[in-house]
């Protein structure tokens, strides 16, 4: 057996954009491959004949980007920056997405029709006749008005404009992009034989959700309409096409997430108002009434997320949560420590549709057949049909088959406690391999992000790495975490408290059951909520021998006006805010007790991170310096929140080579 490496990366293969044609005879999907040489991802189109079950890769070029099937099936269209002037162009500020059509059987990719408008999705509804959603900007939306000289003069215009910004409203940038003040995510209506672009929304008014019914020739869609600072409620509108005008639906009473028509009498939404358990609040199914207006609980009360929360660094690509077909909506739950995938009918019945654990990401019902992408039995990615009736899973392709077949893989073994509340707290060991119980081996505590996310018994390369390096890994879901409802995950106000103890007596409790650990060479590590409590761990006790502190959270004071989320997320989960108080906002903050820390500390961070901006490892590595702790840190330029799971590859094993460096200079 081969042993996995941090290099291992570049092996392996991810992932995304299930959908099927109209016909149901092709299943599409993207597979994205590392490339270490190019120092990014490979993006390639691939479809599954759903008649013969053969797989078949479509294109070579590694840069497509969103697809979508023909109203007429038997092609599909993607975007592509292929064409290297195209990127070029792009590059120099000019609005520009360039489509590309593909058959299936037969024929190369040729371009298909351009838009002078950056395009995050499209769907084809009629022949020609496209929904798209793109990102407007005021300030560079006349572009296609303009004459060539005109196009010219702009381009310089766009090079001035990289050296400044002005900001009017919050956020005012967003993770890994860059300034958003005046900037929305609009919705339109492209006629590709007139050529003509027709917004739906307004200029002010940006779209988070859109959904097309055929039948009645209408788009439902979801948006924040906001001067100066956005809200956090949405509204619903529903769009005509024969009369071409939008009607809302529902002021701004709830954060929803999706919405379907039920009947031609009623929707169905989900939506979170927040008024309970705040911004984490799981969603409920909502009914409304189109003729009187009223809104009523449509399926019970339903204590579980929408979504897959449980984490991995093994996925890339954009991955679906819900989909309505005829009726009924397929939506992914991510429930105690797995993402499964559920079905609510037109009575307002939930029944799940997968038993296995681990974790679904992505799915297609084509009206007959069901695929997912999941994480199972400890391994990547894969594509697998569930039969409908007994739910049994057949594996259709075999893009990881290494890690299955070759690889050293450590098995997470589940280990559980009751904490001071009853509480059942679930973790999981993974043993070195080539574990042997008679030696002593040094051991990893891993925290998850979140605080809202969960750990689960799937597929993890960097725990992978560890435990091939000859580590001990554990890990588990303390108190706030996802999967078992909204009291349990409620920890507002409460940040390094109750869940620092869970976390404790989780550590406590796997040193008791695993006398191979070398209690003196145990370490932490973290990222995003994980980042904030290995710096507050490190404030409160001496018992690590190092910690590396990833995309952290150091001071809630700063947090709060200089990040995209810190305005409304920090006097949420902290309960606090400067001015009504201050003193709470420094008592949860981790830099409060950075004179105690004696833990050699690691510290990562990425400069485009404004998710917990690079001040947050600043702060915290000036003070340990300051006291004298041996410390380091890591900048990362050109990478955001999601170096770990998303980041460049040569960036990810750089990271990964840090940490574990770290925790080899230090151990005894």
């Amino acid at each position: 057996m081969e042993k996995v490496t941090m290099h291992h990366l570049e092996r392996l293969q991810f992932i995304s954009g299930l959908s099927s044609d109209p016909d149901g005879k092709w299943l599409g999907f993207h597979v994205h491959t590392p490339n270490l040489k190019e120092n990014n991802y490979e993006s390639d189109f691939w479809v599954l004949n759903l008649e013969n079950n053969k797989q078949t890769q479509m294109t070579t070029s590694g840069k497509v980007g969103a697809y979508q099937w023909r109203v007429l099936g038997d092609s599909v269209i993607y975007t592509s920056q292929k064409d290297p002037e195209v990127k070029a162009a792009i590059e120099n500020g000019i609005p520009l997405t360039v489509f590309y059509e593909l058959p299936i059987i037969g024929g190369e990719s040729r371009e298909f029709m351009r838009l002078n408008l950056p395009v995050s999705s499209f769907k084809e509804i009629e022949e020609d006749i496209f929904l798209v959603l793109g990102h407007y900007d005021a300030s560079i939306s006349k572009y296609e008005e303009l004459d060539e000289a005109g196009r010219k003069e702009f381009i310089e215009t766009q090079k001035e404009a990289k050296d400044y910004a002005v900001l009017e409203e919050i956020p005012f940038w967003s993770n890994g992009g860059t300034y958003t003040s005046g900037k929305r995510n609009r919705l339109y209506v492209y006629n590709r034989k007139t050529e003509s672009l027709t917004p739906i929304s307004d200029a002010k008014e940006s779209v988070s959700f859109y959904e097309w019914d055929s039948k009645r020739k209408q788009v439902l869609y979801i948006s924040k309409t906001y001067t100066d600072k956005m809200p956090l409620l949405s509204s619903l509108w529903v769009y005509d096409f024969e009369a071409q005008r939008s009607k809302n639906l529902l002021e701004e009473t709830h954060s929803l997430s999706g919405a379907y028509f039920l009947s031609d009498d009623a929707i169905v939404f989900i939506g979170n108002d927040q008024k309970t358990y705040g911004l984490n609040q799981n969603p409920d199914f909502f009914k409304l009434s189109l003729k009187t207006g009223a809104v009523e609980k449509f399926a019970g009360q339903f204590d579980k997320s929408i979504g897959n929360s449980v984490g991995s660094d093994a996925r890339y690509g954009s991955r679906r949560s819900i989909k309505s077909v005829e009726g009924d909506l397929y939506f992914i739950t991510t429930e105690d420590d797995s993402a499964y995938l559920n079905k609510l009918n037109a009575n307002g019945k939930i029944e799940r549709l997968v038993k296995e654990k681990g974790s679904v990401d992505d799915f297609e019902y084509t009206g007959s057949r069901l695929f997912v992408t999941a994480l199972r039995d400890n391994s990547p990615q894969e594509i697998y049909e569930v039969e409908t009736e007994t739910q049994a899973e057949r594996r259709c392709t075999a893009f990881n088959a290494w890690f299955r077949e070759s690889a050293s893989l450590a098995t997470p073994e589940e280990i559980t406690f009751k904490n001071e509340m009853d509480q059942v707290i679930k973790g999981w060991v993974m043993k070195p391999v080539d574990y042997d119980p008679e030696k002593k081996y040094p051991a990893i505590l891993n925290i998850h992000g979140g605080p809202k996310t969960v750990y689960g018994p799937v597929f993890y390369h960097e725990m992978q790495v560890w435990a091939n390096q000859g580590y001990f890994v554990f890990f588990c879901n303390p108190r706030g975490s996802d999967g078992k409802g909204n009291a349990f995950a409620d920890i507002r106000g409460k940040y390094g408290t109750i869940d620092y103890d869970d976390i404790m007596q989780f550590t406590d409790v796997v040193l008791i059951k695993n006398k191979a650990i070398d209690i003196e060479n145990v370490f932490v590590t973290g990222g995003s909520y994980g980042g904030f409590m290995t710096n507050w761990i490190i404030g409160h006790t001496d018992r690590f021998k190092a910690a590396a502190s990833q995309r952290s959270i150091s001071n809630w004071t700063t947090e709060y006006g200089v990040t995209d989320i810190g305005y409304y997320f920090v006097p949420d989960q902290i309960a606090a805010d400067l001015w009504t108080n201050y003193e709470k906002l420094w008592d949860h903050s981790p830099l409060k007790y950075a004179d105690h820390v004696t833990t050699p500390t690691l510290f990562i961070h990425s400069d485009m991170d404004y998710r917990c901006w690079l001040p947050e490892a600043l702060q915290m590595f000036t003070a340990l310096k300051q006291f004298g702790v041996p410390s380091r840190l890591c900048v990362f330029k050109g990478e955001n929140h999601e170096l770990s799971r998303g980041g460049k590859p040569k960036h990810r094993i750089k990271r990964l080579e840090e940490i574990c460096t770290w925790f080899e200079l230090h151990m005894d």
